[in-house]
């Protein structure tokens, strides 16, 4: 069998086919401010326990495809020192604790170069994989995510990281509307709230897969190390 074969990963709604010389990973958001107290998550007044909760499957996941060879693309939602890429729509919303900019207990929140910023040390990229700063949900607004995917020749992408029904679905209906293939890691994903998660899931899968598809960790790491 070679690279270039047609494989399957038993998903919802049906088998998510791909080849190994086309297939890659992308980790959405794992960052120190989504994750940790002090955060940014954490100013909106968000339990960041439940997103703590999936860094072990996630490094399984990203651990699966660096033995195989596979890329691994991570993404960083924030923004430059001076704000000039933060809207007021962004920023100025609800009534947060803290706002993006201001300075919490790791630094100025979602700001580049500052430490909650910075992915979680248990999920730090290695040499020669790439990471995406991004100003907005999606990863392809104003970022060269997309010129990333075609240099690295990517048809199919795993998804994993958070938060599920915003970033990360996000990202994956803006991948979709390119082509690419989708597929969720259910449990390498998390949401502030339960029902959010498993509502963005089925948004997913539904109509035959309308954003892509689903399945768990393990039945993705035993595809592609068939």
């Amino acid at each position: 069998m070679t690279k270039s074969d047609i494989r399957h990963i038993e998903a919802r709604p049906f088998d998510f086919p791909f080849s190994l010389d086309s297939v890659g990973l992308v980790v959405i958001d794992m960052q120190r401010d989504f994750l940790e107290d002090g955060g940014f998550g954490a100013s909106l007044g968000n339990d960041v326990s439940r997103l703590r909760a999936i860094v072990p499957t996630v490094a399984r996941l990203i651990e699966g495809f660096r033995s195989a060879d596979l890329p691994v693309i991570h993404t960083r939602e924030c923004h430059r020192p001076d704000l000039s890429d933060l809207p007021p729509a962004k920023r100025d919303r609800g009534n947060p604790s803290l706002r993006i900019g201001d300075e919490g207990p790791m630094g100025r929140l979602l700001v580049a170069g500052e430490p909650g910023t910075e992915i979680v040390p248990a999920l730090l990229p290695v040499v020669g994989e790439a990471v995406v700063d991004k100003p907005g949900k999606g990863a392809f607004y104003h970022t060269d995510f997309g010129t990333i995917l075609e240099q690295k020749g990517l048809k199919q992408l795993v998804f994993a990281g958070v938060t599920t029904e915003v970033c990360v679905q996000t990202t994956m209906r803006e991948a979709n509307d390119r082509g690419y293939d989708c597929l969720l890691a259910t449990d390498a994903t998390e949401s502030y709230f339960q029902h959010f998660k498993d509502a963005a899931i089925e948004m997913i899968v539904a109509q035959g897969g309308i954003v892509g598809w689903a399945c768990e960790t393990d039945t993705i790491l035993e595809a592609i190390h068939d």
